[in-house]
């Protein structure tokens, strides 16, 4: 056939929509648009944010093509493999773990990254690790579950946690704690064992509030908490304590915020921000700079947004046609929920500032390829339901 033969364009043309078919057969418009809608929003903030940087614009950009080709990677994976997967993955990340603690890179004080020819971060592993790993062991103690099971699972759990925390990184081992209980919730944990925890916990706040003024006084220190970590919980309570040092970041946080008003000040035009009055505007604290520039509608805007992705994520998790899928949706589905809550908490001074970055809009490419990974499995599952079902 010569070039130009109606019959060759029909054939190249076939083979696009094959190959267009394939990428996007796992795709969930829903979940796919909010994941877009995000991204977005992400953009115009982020050409605020980093007026003057246009090195990390483009980064950002990058970050955010990344996450979504991953995304739509991962949506093709069948959850059963997934589900042999999970045992090695947990594996391996534990392994690049205790590597960090032994022979990790350190930078601003911390161990938390390791050289393979990349730098990489193995705590971000664990985020989707440890619910896939505790999710597969539901799975295989479906029906002959027992009290025994819980503390196992508690053990899976507790080991990661326990090598994050230590590099430090507070933060991260937050995420991966609330990641890997979601599962043990949602698996079936007693209430007679979250009703004694949830009140000591409420307990321990009222005191920590109460007693507030001696527990953090300078010359006492906690048990099994660094000074830092301390100063931050302090922070929280009484910024105005340190204006100009540890409580400046959440001052000027919450300033931006509420001087964003109902309607907010205008792209661009955000005193707080491009005056330089708040810290790590590109990464924790950028909805401060969305707030400021977006007001009040911006930020039902943006929650709302959230609430559907989370909605969606939830409502994949509960069609799910496994154990396994349903606790590794529903996990996934909430940790979304824990980024963005743990964040807004953070930047409108109501949770201590930990570093967790907010979903899709802050800069970084590791917590975006997680989320992006995250949000391909919740597609996986769906599509899988789907076959099941036809």
């Amino acid at each position: 056939m010569a070039k130009g033969d109606p019959r060759v364009e029909k054939s190249a043309l076939a083979k696009v929509k094959s190959i267009i078919f394939y990428a996007f057969r796992g795709f969930d418009p829903q979940l796919g648009f909010i994941f877009l809608g995000l991204a977005g929003i992400s953009f115009i903030v982020f050409l605020s944010a980093g007026q003057g940087t246009p090195v990390a614009i483009v980064d950002q950009i990058r970050n955010l093509f990344i996450a979504f080709v991953i995304m739509c990677i991962v949506s093709q994976i069948p959850p059963k493999w997934l589900e042999m997967a999970a045992v090695w993955v947990y594996g391996i990340g534990i392994a690049l773990l205790i590597a960090v603690a032994i022979f990790g890179l350190i930078k601003k004080g911390a161990r938390r990254w390791i050289n393979l020819g990349i730098t990489i971060q193995p705590s971000e592993i664990m985020k989707i690790a440890v619910p896939l790993m505790l999710a597969w062991y539901f799975q295989k103690r479906e029906g002959i579950r027992s009290t025994l099971d819980y503390l196992v699972a508690g053990l899976i759990l507790a080991l990661p946690v326990f090598l994050i925390a230590r590099q430090p990184d507070l933060g991260t081992a937050l995420l991966v704690l609330a990641a890997g209980l979601y599962v043990i919730i949602l698996a079936g944990l007693p209430w007679r064992w979250i009703v004694p925890i949830i009140a000591a916990g409420g307990i321990a706040i009222l005191m920590l509030i109460v007693f507030s003024s001696s527990i953090c006084a300078p010359d006492v220190s906690w048990p099994l908490i660094r000074e830092y970590q301390k100063n931050r919980v302090c922070t929280l309570l009484d910024p105005s304590n340190d204006p100009l040092g540890r409580g400046f970041h959440t001052i000027q946080a919450m300033i931006a915020v509420g001087s964003g008003g109902f309607f907010g000040k205008g792209w661009r035009e955000g005193t707080q921000s491009h005056l330089e009055f708040i810290p790590e505007k590109h990464t924790d604290f950028v909805f401060a700079v969305f707030a400021e520039e977006f007001g009040f509608l911006g930020n039902l805007v943006l929650i709302l947004l959230f609430f559907a992705l989370i909605k969606r994520g939830l409502t994949i998790s509960m069609g799910a046609p496994t154990l396994f899928t349903r606790l590794l949706g529903g996990a996934i589905s909430l940790i979304f929920f824990t980024y963005a809550f743990v964040n807004i908490g953070m930047v409108t001074g109501l949770l201590p500032v930990v570093g967790v970055p907010l979903p899709l809009l802050s800069y970084g490419g590791t917590a975006l390829v997680t989320l992006g990974f995250g949000a391909g499995i919740l597609m996986s599952i769906h599509r899988h339901r789907r076959l099941v079902q036809s």
